[in-house]
């Protein structure tokens, strides 16, 4: 079976946590800070501030921003639960604004009708699959009703847009560094803005309040990444260019064999972005028949996610009105697309997608 995901874990890797351990210092040593400073270099962000994983890092960028008790951050209901529970962790309240079918993120147009109804205190977009949301609509949604952006680039590592790399398009962003990333760090996450106070707030948050050895002038948490998770992040790093590119290659390979295939429809790849496929994720109204015939081939496929946010249980008391996200839940459905693929593999995949009759 080829399988959905396979990290790449190899010798510069290794390597690194080798070395790490050799100098002892585990926790929270240089190799953190040297991380945090060379990620948020190559997405163009001023500062970062490295976490325990996505959802810590979701939950310090809100506090950073002073998103509290009181306060209504505006979000996407198709993406993973953790966009909205980070909402929630903070006391704020979610509200949920519908997506574009064509691009499955927030559709701007569905932002402004929820504003016309209601107040936000904050944006959250989500690059979802690892293709941009369209910052540059949302940005100027969220500077006519003053709220910052954040951005969930959770899946997004190496993605860019009109030029930009994301990461740095809003006030401030989020990723994450789970083994199924386009880079890892075992498990991690950063914060990444270029305002200089948000940082700071989010370096307290992240590390019990702390200004000073035993000094902690807010309340916070233990979030921090340690040095071997650094240490495979730097690694990683290096190597993060040539895996979209191979993702990248692969996509192009899916998208020539569902040219002229009518039951499927391809993700796409406009030229104002570059997609960076931590997903390939692909729309059919046979999906269960879709499924059934990739695993006959012997290639797993994944469903993310086949239940929007407001229709969890844990948000059942969250009032949405979101069919496009509705539907893209009964209809998504991602194939293999990840840098370990050989290219016989990658034909598998392409001739089943162009072989499926329904």
């Amino acid at each position: 079976m080829i399988p959905i995901a396979d990290p790449q874990i190899g010798v510069p890797e290794l390597s690194a946590l080798l070395d790490v351990a050799e100098r002892g210092q585990l926790a929270d040593g240089p190799p953190v800070r040297t991380f945090e400073r060379e990620f948020a270099s190559a997405c163009g962000a001023a500062h970062g501030v490295a976490t325990s994983n996505g959802t810590t890092a979701l939950h310090a960028a809100l506090r950073a921003l002073e998103i509290g008790p009181g306060d209504t951050v505006l979000t996407t209901p198709f993406s993973f639960v953790a966009t909205a529970n980070a909402i929630r962790l903070c006391g704020a309240t979610p509200t949920f604004a519908d997506i574009d079918p064509a691009t499955m993120n927030l559709d701007p147009d569905a932002v402004r009708t929820t504003l016309r109804d209601r107040e936000v205190d904050a944006i959250l977009a989500v690059h979802l699959y690892g293709r941009p949301a369209p910052m540059d609509r949302l940005c100027r949604i969220a500077a006519e009703h003053d709220v910052p952006v954040i951005e969930d680039a959770a899946q997004a590592h190496g993605a860019r847009f009109r030029g930009d790399s994301v990461g740095s398009l809003g006030d401030v962003a989020c990723f994450s560094f789970y083994p199924t990333k386009n880079m890892t760090t075992g498990e991690g996450g950063i914060v990444l803005t270029d305002d200089e106070r948000v940082a700071e707030r989010a370096e307290r948050f992240v590390n019990h309040g702390r200004t000073d050895t035993y000094l902690h002038d807010t309340v916070g948490h233990n979030f921090r990444l340690t040095s071997l998770g650094a240490a495979i992040g730097l690694a990683q790093l290096d190597r993060l260019h040539d895996f979209v590119a191979v993702r990248r290659r692969n996509a192009a390979r899916y998208d020539d064999a569902l040219a002229d295939q009518p039951a499927i429809d391809a993700p796409g790849d406009p030229d104002h972005l570059t997609h960076s496929y931590h997903q390939y994720t692909v729309r059919c109204d046979r999906r269960a028949a879709l499924r059934e015939h990739l695993e006959a081939e012997g290639i797993g496929a994944g469903i993310y996610y086949p239940r929007p946010i407001h229709k969890q249980p844990a948000y059942a008391d969250v009032d949405a009105d979101a069919p496009a996200a509705e539907t893209a839940a009964e209809e998504v459905l991602s194939v293999p697309v990840h840098p370990a693929l050989d290219r016989a593999e990658v034909g598998r995949v392409a001739d089943a997608l162009e072989g499926f009759s329904p």
